[in-house]
């Protein structure tokens, strides 16, 4: 048996928010597939899909009841100072 080639891991990339708004509206305004412009600019459909996604939740047309970056936000900093907001709870 000939084992085949390891595919090749895609190395991690960043992106600048600019770029990410362009792909979303391409999806969102624009009305192309996620599918065509996750081809066309080389992401993952995944990656593409999660920014589409946030992109609606936080013009508040979320079907999946994603939150907000504020609210991501809001959590995560709530998150390491955990004591502070468990007492602003109870209040």
């Amino acid at each position: 048996m000939e084992s085949e080639p390891k595919k090749q891991k895609r190395t991690r990339r960043t992106f600048t928010d600019e770029f990410r708004a362009g792909a979303v509206s391409l999806v969102l305004e624009k009305g192309k597939t996620m599918a065509q412009v996750a081809r066309d600019l080389d992401l993952t459909q995944s990656t593409l899909g999660r920014w589409v996604e946030q992109a609606r939740a936080n013009a508040g047309k979320s079907t999946r009841g994603t939150l907000t970056t504020e609210e991501k936000t809001s959590w995560r900093d709530c998150g390491r100072r955990t004591a502070s907001c468990a007492s602003s709870e109870k209040s």
